[in-house]
């Protein structure tokens, strides 16, 4: 991503349309650019055709679940490295436990505030940013070094 041409783009997948409609208000009141998915499928194709930042995620979709999505991602070179910030009603530990155990960078309970949202967007952002740094630093080092 680069921050100085545009602004993030956060993919919100949910059946529930009301809950994308909400999530992607807040978004852009935020400073970032929504993209909307209603399915498993469809957050997906999305991913393959857009240059997704990070991806808010509903566990609990028809057809295909968000642990089945965030398997799906992350066994994708392409896309294993969207980090994956996981919405869902059901904030139990053993959710939280298979969704980490998948690839899952973060969770969020229903509802879903708008700063909370954006500040764990902003989180999940500045991570990746950092690993990416890091690997650039590190790969300055190694050529360095073999000079």
């Amino acid at each position: 991503m680069d921050e100085l041409t545009r602004p993030p783009q956060i993919l919100v997948v949910d059946d529930d349309q009301d809950t994308v409609a909400i999530l992607a208000r807040h978004l852009q009141r935020e400073g970032f650019v929504p993209i909307q998915a209603s399915s498993g499928a469809e957050c997906l194709k999305m991913v393959a055709e857009n240059e997704i930042d990070v991806i808010l995620l509903d566990l609990m979709m028809p057809e295909m679940d968000g642990f089945q999505v965030v398997q799906a991602l992350k066994e994708n070179a392409d896309t294993a490295e969207i980090p994956v910030i996981m919405i869902t009603a059901r904030d139990d530990m053993d959710a939280r436990a298979e969704g980490m155990r998948l690839g899952v960078s973060d969770f969020l309970a229903k509802p879903v505030f708008r700063r909370q949202l954006a500040n764990r967007i902003r989180a999940q952002l500045e991570a990746v940013a950092a690993g990416r740094n890091a690997t650039e630093t590190l790969s300055r080092f190694d050529a360095a070094s073999k000079k």
